[in-house]
């Protein structure tokens, strides 16, 4: 333990900006042993309709809720035309208990309305038409476009995990999520675009998490501003403090 210790605290720090690269692609390394979010796992069945409303499902709920909430309904209707033909009661009860069942059942109608009417039961494939439907933030919108229709280079998806980490780190200083989504297409290298809303989502919710962050299983601790702000002195001292 001490020698861990007289490690932690003797490594240098690292400009996170101009690691950026590095961190992602170690990360994205990392997360592979840490379970997939769920959108993501739906995104495997390369359906850009099931990554739209299995995102919309996600909003404020656990990913195990959603995950669940997303096979009982698609098992029911993995289509506009099939879901239109259920009511809202029964849309609800498939997809609770996801945060807000309710007004999601009635926006996932609107939705496919709007998708069978305008669009042939089709999911637009652009950030600008699938702002358009109601419900639909840039988040969904570019989960939508870079999971489900694999176009990796049009967005970063932020979400409150990418938003929390890339300020922890220092990649970005920002106050929301569209800001930090911003910030973090001009700083990661497009290559890395497709990997880092999946990787950063896994890296919040397990590692960096908001209250009580894992840094003693972190892989990046060099590379993180607030590790070496905020939790590295409080070793120091504790070092001192115990004879390390």
């Amino acid at each position: 333990m001490k020698d861990h210790l007289e490690e932690v605290l003797g490594r240098e720090f690292k400009d996170p900006k101009k690691n950026v690269g590095k961190i992602v692609v170690l990360l994205t390394r990392e997360m592979e042993r840490y379970p997939t979010p769920s959108v993501t796992m739906i995104s495997w069945q390369k359906d850009p309709y099931k990554v739209l409303i299995s995102c919309l499902l996600s909003l404020r709920t656990r990913d195990s809720t959603t995950i669940e909430a997303s096979k009982r309904l698609f098992t029911v209707a993995d289509t506009p035309e099939k879901m239109l033909r259920l009511d809202v009661e029964s849309l609800e009860k498939l997809i609770y208990p996801v945060g807000f069942y309710k007004v999601k059942a009635k926006r996932i109608q609107e939705i496919n309305k709007i998708l069978l009417e305008e669009y042939k039961g089709k999911v637009p494939s652009t950030m600008n038409e699938l702002l358009r439907l109601k419900g639909v933030g840039r988040k969904t919108a570019g989960i939508t476009l870079v999971y489900g229709y694999n176009q990796k280079e049009v967005a970063i998806p932020a979400d409150i995990h990418v938003h929390r980490t890339a300020n922890r780190i220092g990649f970005v200083k920002t106050k929301n999520p569209e800001d930090t989504e911003q910030e973090l297409m001009k700083l990661v290298p497009k290559e890395l675009w497709g990997d880092y809303n999946n990787t950063f989502v896994g890296f919040g919710q397990n590692i960096c998490q908001p209250i009580t962050p894992k840094c003693g299983k972190c892989l990046i601790t060099v590379y993180c501003i607030f590790f070496n702000k905020s939790v590295k002195p409080l070793l120091k001292e504790k070092a001192v403090k115990f004879g390390f």
